[in-house]
């Protein structure tokens, strides 16, 4: 097998090619089609994009990236009572987001409605269409089942003239939604079902968001997707696996209308799934309508615009998809995968601050009171442009409270009573004593600091086995810290016995809100601004934060703690 460069975590790295391009790469060879590479992304504005579509994004805007060819931006919007603008809107933006534009190649199904009415009448013309008053409940029954061949309709035999005035009249506004149809004529027997006279037009007298009132007759997806493709001249029409039975359709409405040896050509790839979400736009629209997530954009969410406002990168997400790659086959992917990634994305461009999430007062008994100082850390170790900078240190700090023990286990390399630590940047220090409250909680741990300990001081290199984070309790800026986690406890939410509702495998700790204190440059952190907080993990500035007193996301810790688990109850 042929190899190509793909980018990845870590760096470029050659990987198999994957059938599709094999198949491109086969059709260059023949010619076909003049040697143009031409794909389209087509999504329905109908909810918002997850990381399933930024895989098909990836995919058909990388393809024309590679063959220096072209690739579309096109909406079908041929179901008026589900589109909004809004959703619209979204779906541009986040394709820009994920570093991909179509330059002036924006187009609409509506933008076509004229042209497939057109082709419609000619199908009835030539007797391939006919217009039946079947109600769906009916429809269905006649179609037959897998193993039972369908049932002509009685209004199958209608003649040409009598079905270009009913088609007519439905486009002119006669008839009410849903007491007829124009269905293709082919083959009621046909053992793909939906070979058995599909519906290419329902009536449905609603406002289009870009057409208005002018239409109250809409094509069905299958009829419009083909001959939109051959309008626009694509070349490979890329969808999911989903699809593959629709093909013998496609290619059928084509055979119809299309003209020359020009035709597009639909190949199928396996959608992608992830472990512990769902990605059914009906199931992700139920819980945004049902408040159990706080919009589309939730961090929690699988949508595009949520990860981003959790604090995902465009790059983490394009090397995902480079990652998991194309298959033919359905295929769960481990959602840990998706996590790595932005680990290693964030490593690389995050500065560092320290943050206490479960703070104890630490007090530093021979430092003296009152006095304070500065102490300089670095911004990104893994960055050397990143430079430093400045945080302030005194007599009180803030240690999180799982760093002591008072009786402790064997290895446990933090703070416990006579023990030793280094704070981080900082002084070696040593636990004398501690304060308890009436209830037995410790309320304050009291230490002894070694002055000559410190960066640059003659026992800077004294070796002790802990490095803890902590904050100066005088400095310290209270944040609001949202600890997201997986929306699922399920690995398979979609996986269900009968009863059952993927609503009842909800993470019921999916969202803490705890309030943290943060060395003080955080209080200039910007909504989008990501910080690695130092043995935390990563965290991103929320759009809820205002100057002073920023909300931060948490995207990832630093390690998966849900494999730690994992491995805990096995």
């Amino acid at each position: 097998m042929t190899e190509e460069t793909t980018n990845s975590p870590a760096g470029e790295v050659k990987a198999p090619v994957n059938f599709i391009h094999q198949m491109i790469d086969e059709d260059i060879r023949n010619n076909k089609n003049g040697g143009r590479v031409h794909t389209r992304f087509p999504p329905e504005p109908n909810g918002y994009l997850h990381i399933g579509h930024a895989k098909s994004i990836c995919l058909n805007f990388g393809t024309a990236t590679k063959y220096n060819g072209k690739a579309n931006l096109r909406f079908d919007d041929t179901n008026p009572t589900k589109e909004d603008t809004e959703y619209v809107d979204s779906i541009m933006e986040d394709v820009r987001w994920l570093g991909f534009d179509w330059d002036d190649r924006l187009f609409y199904a509506s933008d076509y409605f004229e042209q497939l009415y057109e082709w419609a009448v000619k199908m009835i013309r030539e007797g391939n269409a006919y217009v039946d008053d079947l109600n769906a409940e009916q429809i269905s029954e006649y179609r037959g089942t897998v193993t039972r061949p369908g049932k002509e309709s009685p209004f199958r035999s209608r003649s040409v003239e009598e079905n270009l005035d009913l088609f007519t009249r439905m486009k002119n506004g006669e008839f009410a939604d849903g007491t007829k149809v124009l269905r293709a004529k082919l083959d009621m027997a046909h053992p793909n079902m939906l070979m058995r006279d599909p519906i290419m037009y329902r009536i449905i007298h609603t406002d289009h968001h870009r057409t208005g009132d002018k239409w109250c007759i809409y094509p069905m997806y299958d009829y419009a997707h083909g001959q939109s493709d051959y309008l626009e001249g694509i070349t490979h029409s890329i969808c999911t696996l989903e699809f593959e039975i629709h093909r013998p359709l496609y290619e059928w409405y084509l055979q119809q209308v299309a003209e020359g040896e020009y035709r597009p050509q639909q190949i199928e790839f396996a959608r992608l799934n992830l472990t512990y979400t769902v990605m059914s736009k009906r199931k992700l629209l139920q819980l945004v309508n049902e408040g159990i997530v706080n919009g589309w954009d939730d961090p929690r969410m699988p949508t595009i615009c949520g990860l981003r406002r959790r604090g995902f990168t465009a790059e983490a997400i394009r090397n995902f998809a480079d990652i998991i790659g194309i298959a033919k086959r359905d295929q769960v992917i481990d959602v840990a995968l998706l996590e790595f990634c932005i680990r290693e994305d964030l490593n690389k461009r995050s500065n560092r601050a320290m943050a206490v999430m479960n703070p104890v007062k630490l007090i530093l008994d021979n430092y003296p009171e009152g006095e304070e100082e500065i102490l300089e850390a670095i911004n990104n170790p893994e960055d050397p442009d990143a430079g430093m900078r400045s945080i302030p240190f005194s007599r009180e700090l803030y240690i999180e409270r799982e760093d002591f023990m008072e009786d402790p286990p064997n290895k446990f390399f933090r703070l416990k009573p006579g023990g030793e630590v280094r704070l981080k940047y900082g002084y070696v220090i040593r636990c004398e004593s501690i304060v308890k409250d009436e209830n037995g909680q410790i309320t304050e741990i009291h230490c002894i600091y070694e002055a000559d300990t410190k960066r640059g001081m003659p026992n800077s290199n004294k070796k002790v086995k802990g490095t803890l984070h902590w904050v100066s309790a005088k400095h310290a800026l209270p944040l609001e810290v949202r600890l997201y986690d997986r929306l699922f406890v399920k690995e398979n939410p979609d996986d269900l016995e009968e009863g059952q509702n993927f609503k009842d495998f909800l993470n019921p700790d999916s969202l803490k809100t705890i309030t943290a204190f943060a060395e003080p440059s955080l209080g200039a952190a910007k909504p989008g601004d990501r910080y690695q907080f130092e043995r935390l993990g990563y965290f991103c500035a929320d759009l809820d934060s205002v100057s002073g007193k920023p909300v931060f996301n948490r995207t990832v810790p630093l390690k998966d703690n849900w494999a730690k688990i994992g491995q805990a109850e096995k």
